[in-house]
């Protein structure tokens, strides 16, 4: 797992702050998002007046609570792990909770693979069934 405080890559380089603008446009979401995820205590953005100022690790844990959802982790599964992050072993407890994580949700994901798999295989079958129908009926399938 990446250093978190170092933002995951070189978008953020030689960056320190970022404002809410910049991180909904690099990253795609709205700004309710950004603040639902702070509801949540997923991030925690720097407060100046009336607005929210994100440091390279608030950048850093958006990219990985975005990452974890992409593939199917709950943000409560992303906030376990980030909040391994600053246990003091040298992120090994968070490594091997996040390996362990990465492992279970492979597993489900091939578990919903083959069902979805099964799905086409019987959606294609009665497709055909219902072609078949419509052809001896003298009505062209789409």
């Amino acid at each position: 797992m990446p250093d978190l405080a170092a933002g995951f890559d070189a978008g953020a380089a030689g960056r320190e702050i970022f404002t809410i603008r910049e991180l909904t446009k690099e990253f795609g979401i709205s700004a309710r998002t950004l603040r639902f995820y702070e509801e949540k205590g997923l991030i925690a953005p720097r407060r100046n007046g009336q607005g929210r100022l994100y440091g390279r690790r608030d950048r850093a844990r958006l990219k990985y609570v975005l990452m974890g959802k992409a593939v199917g982790f709950s943000l409560e599964e992303v906030r376990q792990m980030l909040d391994l992050y600053d246990l003091g072993d040298g992120q090994v407890t968070q490594l091997r909770v996040a390996l362990g994580k990465f492992k279970q949700q492979i597993g489900r994901l091939r578990r919903q693979k083959s069902e979805i798999e099964r799905a086409i295989v019987e959606l294609s079958r009665a497709g055909k069934a219902v072609e078949t129908m419509l052809a001896a009926r003298g009505q062209a399938g789409t």
